[in-house]
């Protein structure tokens, strides 16, 4: 019988409400608890949104678009700050790890995921700033075959979100 992991997700200052629609899809399909959308990172409407109207219908729109309804099923909050949240899963003694290509880093399938974990992933382009990564108890690097130096941010949150997901001990 495979061992249940709490999964968390924070996505920290995506640019494309399409990565984020993606991600919440992605997110669902994998059981994780709760989706963190933080900094700039654009969300769906929400109960009390303070943006305008017409910001607010324009972006979950599109979060919409890729999501396909997984905005209104998985958990997910709004953390402009992402000190407080680090604060808030240190809390709960919940360790986060960077999926990043960092100094340092775990490549992802030798990673041995605890029973309970946030994965956090930045930027699309520039990748998690380097004081939010100092924060991170290690960064997860997905160990790249082809030519390309990195994978989108999407694809990334889903590989390393299955690893810890199913990933088994051998005895």
């Amino acid at each position: 019988m495979m061992k249940q992991r709490e999964l968390i997700v924070i996505a920290h200052n995506l640019r494309s409400c399409h990565n984020v629609g993606s991600l919440l899809r992605t997110a669902e399909g994998l059981g994780v608890r709760t989706v963190y959308l933080s900094g700039y990172t654009p969300y769906p409407e929400m109960p009390d949104d303070d943006r305008l109207p017409h910001i607010r219908q324009k972006l979950h729109k599109q979060i919409q678009k890729t999501a396909l309804g997984a905005e209104r099923l998985v958990d997910w909050q709004v953390y402009k700050n992402i000190a407080d949240l680090f604060d808030l899963l240190g809390q709960q003694n919940t360790p986060v790890y960077a999926v990043e290509q960092a100094k340092g880093s775990i490549t992802l399938p030798g990673f041995q995921p605890p029973d309970r974990l946030a994965l956090l992933v930045g930027r699309e382009v520039e990748g998690v700033e380097p004081e939010v990564l100092a924060r991170c108890k290690a960064a997860l690097e997905i160990p790249m075959a082809g030519s390309k130096e990195s994978f989108n941010v999407v694809q990334a949150a889903g590989m390393a979100l299955y690893h810890c997901a199913f990933f088994q001990e051998t005895q």
